[in-house]
């Protein structure tokens, strides 16, 4: 795939033209609040100790957006050092949070994990356990951003940071996540920002998203033009909602140290739309532009992220 989007020093430069919706924070915080409410305590079952020992494995259900539960795992390295610090993953598009086994890096450098499964999702390239479904969820409630999808799973992802928070007994933790984990680790950061001290968003979706339904020639972004090319009296209404839950937007609130990614050759996320939400931070920040990579992350990337998140976040041990 060739390069298609901007020339990297307009890339450096790049702004969204979406404008926020008014009063967007007291938005935000009444659909928190309203999920706080209804919030019931997670329960935590200890998951095949035979086969993670040394390590403590966890299949969690805890209250997300309405009140709904939501499966994750928490993975806890034993130690006698102090508490482990914590981060908090998010998964891509399609998937859930599979098995333990997948996510073994972190605890065994010494953090703790969270693994949000991700509702409606874990049907395609990893399995889930909250409601899975090889489902499409771009256009799903487009038309009122109190009954969006992403509404709803930003939620979660606010209520995943706390829990996991609270699990673990520590003030702050890390989020992390790719493509559409990378928008829930920039939108958790931006609307949990006493919770969550670093962020790491690889590739991430979910950001200028009006002008990424417009330019990136593959799914999901795709998925709300083909709605709307028929749906046409819904556009003013989606194109509203979607501002609701635009990365780009909720980055300029993030105050966590911030590691992102981004491949010039991605046609998912194109990467204006990733410069468009790191340049809306004002935090601490850095960026891996990788001139010859699309929709993935390189392993060398890996290395930098674990020196990043031992340099801002620590380890135990």
């Amino acid at each position: 795939m060739p390069w298609f989007d901007l020339p990297l020093e307009q890339l450096r430069e790049y702004r969204t033209t979406t404008e926020e919706p008014t009063g967007l924070d007291e938005w935000w915080a009444k659909r928190l609040e309203q999920a706080r409410g209804l919030a019931e305590p997670p329960v935590l079952t200890r998951y095949q100790p035979d086969v993670y020992a040394p390590l403590e494995v966890y299949d969690v259900e805890f209250s997300g957006a309405a009140g709904d539960r939501v499966k994750a795992w928490y993975i806890r390295p034993r130690t006698s050092a102090g508490q482990a610090p914590v981060v908090v993953k998010f998964i891509g598009y399609g998937g859930g949070r599979s098995l333990p086994a997948d996510h073994m890096v972190l605890p065994a450098l010494g953090h703790a994990l969270f693994v949000m499964d991700t509702r409606d999702q874990g049907g395609r390239w990893s399995t889930g356990a909250t409601r899975p479904a090889n489902s499409l969820v771009m256009t799903l409630g487009i038309t009122q951003p109190e009954e969006y999808y992403y509404t709803r799973l930003f939620t979660d992802a606010v209520r995943a940071v706390e829990t996991a928070a609270d699990l673990a007994d520590v003030a702050t933790v890390a989020v992390s996540g790719a493509s559409q984990g990378g928008g829930l680790a920039l939108a958790s950061a931006a609307l949990a920002p006493r919770r969550v001290a670093v962020c790491h968003a690889d590739v991430p979706f979910l950001c200028d998203i009006q002008r990424g339904i417009t330019l990136a020639p593959h799914a999901p972004y795709t998925e709300i033009p083909e709605f709307l090319e028929h749906n046409v009296s819904l556009i003013p209404a989606a194109l509203d909602t979607l501002r609701y839950v635009d990365c780009a937007l909720l980055a300029r609130r993030i105050t966590a140290e911030c590691l992102l990614s981004v491949g010039l050759m991605d046609v998912i996320c194109p990467p204006s739309t990733v410069f468009a939400a790191y340049n809306e931070i004002t935090a601490g920040k850095d960026i891996a532009v990788h001139q010859f990579t699309g929709h993935e992350v390189p392993s060398a990337h890996v290395e930098r992220q674990l020196s990043h998140l031992r340099q801002y976040l620590g380890a135990s041990g």
